[in-house]
């Protein structure tokens, strides 16, 4: 008899035996059928399904998010900012012509800087959009352009984990792991929160993406931009057939630990986790193969366009559509890797600039209106960002500091009204002046699209109720649809 064999007969107690005994058996198969099959909500932790479809607070605007997220701080007055006055005072003093400045990053106060692009007005509604972005502004009258977003920190790492999980420690849950913890997932086969890896994961690696104090079935799982986006996802027959012996034999043991232990958190997720990568074994292959796409599309998202193919942000972006249609409910995209320093243009803004958003224009706009031609992007809520802007003032000559005082983002789809802007920056782009947005409010407006009220999503974590925007955050009502 092997040893785990020995483990698995060994005799339980009148107390284990009364607990799992008579119906147990029933009405766990019974627990689990409906759990898959989206008719029974299992709480958090659950060893039925962590990742089950959860009800909402009210009704939903969305049911999934797509968060583009824009590595190292675009410029707010080079892309949905103009300020006229940048111009006529360009090459003067800061301190002169604003008045008092806060000390920089690198301590680099240059002259002001005007936008090297022009703006354009796009849509009905008119809204300015640079040159940068001349694919986004042909989906103008779709987005709601937020001008005045402030963080508390002015340095990447700190300002990543503060707008990725509503706190600048490290170790806190991602936005991603509170909502696949507050909602579940409407897909059996793939993760509830995906990372769709452009190239570059941000300062504060794989924190930014974390489950911290939650379970770790809500975490999220890392895919490559590459043929193969997870390491070792289609097995030969040979090591398939090793493979389910070990997860038969992991099974087995864990089971019983649990039969032994009772509800283990940490237990119950690495079964999860182990169950669900042995299904995305089949799911993931079939996402990633964009054969099956019709020429238009791949033309449309810029496959055949030999630059932003080489990005392969447009992959990405159409990974992200066939996500949202399987039901994973969060989904994030960092930025391609081919670009010099992101989005982080201390100096040659022109050029660094220009290359990024290349890159993420033409795909951006293609997911946009794919998702809307797919009657998707009602219920899809996409949010674009970075973790704070830049000065309207030069590091050296050409380029631009890190600004947290006043930048802008934007939002559609899911609920959000489109055409619209919201609050402003001053005269020169420095600080917001005219309804501010904190990172908190950002992330309650969120949850709200998503049908939860960010005070109620909490988790019991070291003697409080613990939440994603602390005991901060006011929904932005006036971009709701």
């Amino acid at each position: 008899m092997f040893p785990c064999q020995r483990y698995l007969t060994r005799p339980i107690s009148r107390r284990q035996m009364l607990t799992q005994a008579a119906n147990g058996f029933g009405t766990v198969a019974l627990s689990s059928m409906l759990a898959n099959s989206g008719a029974l909500a299992a709480p958090a932790g659950s060893p039925i399904n962590a990742l089950a479809a959860k009800p909402t607070n009210f009704p939903a605007r969305a049911r999934n998010i797509i968060f583009l997220y824009m590595d190292g701080g675009p410029s707010q007055v080079d892309t949905f900012d103009p300020k006229p006055m940048l111009d006529k005072h360009h090459g003067k003093s800061p301190q002169e012509v604003i008045g008092k400045v806060e000390p920089t990053q690198f301590a680099n106060i240059g002259k002001l800087l005007r936008s090297p692009w022009a703006f354009q007005q796009y849509g009905e509604c008119g809204l300015p959009v640079s040159d940068l972005f001349p694919h986004v502004g042909t989906c103008a009258d779709e987005l709601a352009v937020v001008r005045s977003v402030v963080s508390q920190f002015s340095e990447h790492t700190f300002a990543n984990y503060f707008l990725h999980s509503g706190s600048g420690l490290q170790g806190r849950p991602s936005h991603g792991a509170w909502v696949s913890y507050g909602l579940g997932s409407e897909c059996d086969d793939l993760p509830a929160f995906v990372i769709l890896n452009g190239g570059l994961i941000p300062p504060g690696g794989l924190d930014c993406f974390g489950s911290g104090f939650l379970p770790a079935a809500y975490q999220g799982s890392v895919f490559t931009s590459g043929e193969a986006p997870v390491a070792n996802i289609r097995p030969s027959e040979k090591s398939r057939d090793l493979q389910d012996s070990k997860l038969a034999l992991m099974r087995r043991l864990d089971q019983a630990r649990l039969q032994q232990l009772g509800h283990v958190d940490a237990l119950e997720s690495a079964i999860a986790n182990y169950e669900l990568a042995a299904r995305m074994q089949t799911a993931v292959p079939t996402l990633t193969d964009l054969r099956d796409e019709s020429k238009e599309t791949q033309e449309l998202y810029g496959l055949n366009d030999e630059f932003t193919n080489t990005q392969r942000f447009g992959r990405i972006c159409l990974i992200a559509r066939r996500l949202v249609e399987r039901g994973v409910r969060f989904i994030e995209l960092t930025c391609p890797s081919g670009n010099g320093d992101r989005w982080d243009q201390h100096g040659n803004l022109l050029d660094g600039h220009t290359k990024n958003a290349r890159s993420v224009d033409k795909p951006i706009a293609a997911l946009i209106k794919d998702l809307k031609q797919r009657g998707l992007l009602n219920e899809t809520l996409l949010v674009w960002c970075g973790e704070f802007g830049r000065t309207p003032f030069a590091q050296g000559t050409d380029g631009r500091d890190h600004n947290p005082f006043g930048f802008t983002i934007w939002m559609a789809g899911g609920g959000v009204k489109g055409g619209v802007t919201y609050g402003a920056t001053d005269d020169f782009g420095y600080r917001a002046v005219e309804n501010k947005v904190e990172i908190h409010d950002l992330h309650a407006t969120m949850l709200h699209l998503l049908g939860m009220d960010h005070t109620k999503l909490t988790y019991r974590f070291s003697g409080r109720d613990m939440r994603l925007t602390d005991v901060h955050g006011h929904v932005i009502h006036d971009i709701l649809a």
